[in-house]
């Protein structure tokens, strides 16, 4: 016999597990046919009683009724009454779900989302739970690709809402982390962030896309598009160079993880662009260092530095050709002669 130390927790999960299969077996379910209207089956916990519960069901009933007879208004406020009134009854979620359905026939975009929102916050054991995200996902991409609400006024058509598609995509990824619709909704707001030209908020989504989606078939077009994005913001080889360094380290990761990805040509593109623009501007430092202040051992540092940044290139070569000028000059020699081809060197103005 056990001990009453461990009887107590036994019986604890032998009463709780027999708690829920019995509300689950009493769990009701409401189910509509045009003959018979509402009816509550499956169970008998429909969350009213008595009148109360007859009086649900009429308002249910009147609500369908509405709908059906296409008077989508009258329908909407008859469902948003009885979600108000019984909250706690098995009519509110389907009420709130029907509502947003109609909302969205009217092209109420906001309102249908959130009437979704309070089905996934209030009942998150929805058995809709997968088709309202899906719903949701499919109001944030309209959004996002420009889709206009309903009319105003009856005459001119409602404002795009981008920056709504956004808060859209990120309350999807609170609903669903872990659905298929996260690591797209990801990509959706890095690139409703570019739209908008939020460079930096795109560069987070697709940061935390491949954090913590590495596993999704999205990834190998989130680290390309991160190296993609930092490119962007390169404003030159004059100019601070961490997006340029960052951008190099995308799109060598992109090319070692996913070799054989379809991309792989413009990878490789953008790569010899981010390289040589990271030589140049050690180049032109390097320059700056040789020609004006005749600093040889700075001189130096910058020109192995653009050959380390970019070995057997021609950009590479044109550092070891200067670095050949600074040993001649240290040395007091003559610059060495031009390779054949090569145009002579013109005199260099720097203003600094």
């Amino acid at each position: 016999m056990l001990p009453a130390s461990a009887r107590l927790p036994a019986l604890f999960l032998f009463l709780a597990t027999a708690l829920g299969f019995t509300v689950a077996s009493a769990r009701a379910e409401l189910v509509w046919t045009p003959q018979s209207g509402w009816r509550v089956e499956g169970g008998a916990l429909s969350g009213l009683s008595g009148a109360e519960g007859r009086n649900a069901l009429e308002q249910m009933n009147k609500a369908r009724s509405a709908e059906e007879a296409g008077s989508r208004r009258s329908a909407v406020r008859a469902y948003a009454a009885i979600a108000k009134k019984y909250p706690n009854s098995v009519y509110a979620p389907e009420a709130l779900y029907r509502s947003a359905r109609l909302r969205l026939a009217g092209r109420d975009f906001n309102k249908a989302f959130e009437d979704f929102q309070q089905v996934l916050g209030k009942y998150p054991n929805t058995p809709r739970f997968n088709e309202i995200v899906g719903e949701q996902y499919r109001i944030a991409s309209a959004l996002l690709d420009g889709a206009r609400g309903r009319m105003m006024w009856g005459m001119l058509p409602g404002f795009t809402q981008r920056d709504k598609a956004l808060e859209f995509f990120e309350t999807i990824l609170v609903n669903a982390p872990y659905s298929d619709y996260a690591p797209l909704s990801l990509m959706n707001i890095a690139r409703g962030h570019q739209k908008l030209g939020n460079i930096e908020d795109a560069i987070d989504a697709l940061d935390r896309m491949i954090n913590n989606y590495s596993q999704s078939l999205l990834a190998p077009d989130a680290y390309l598009k991160l190296a993609q994005t930092h490119a962007s913001l390169v404003d030159g080889p004059f100019y601070d160079q961490g997006s340029t360094k960052e951008s190099i380290t995308y799109f060598t990761d992109f090319m070692l993880l996913f070799p054989s990805d379809g991309n792989i040509a413009a990878a490789e593109k953008g790569l010899d662009g981010m390289k040589t623009m990271l030589a140049e501007s050690k180049i032109k430092i390097a320059d700056f260092y040789f020609y004006k202040r005749s600093n040889l051992k700075a001189a130096r540092v910058f020109y192995n530095e653009a050959i380390t940044a970019y070995p057997e290139s021609a950009i590479a070569n044109r550092a070891k050709a200067r670095l050949a000028e600074v040993e001649a000059k240290a040395n007091n020699q003559p610059p060495p002669a031009a390779a054949p081809g090569e145009a002579p060197k013109k005199k260099r103005f720097f203003f600094f």
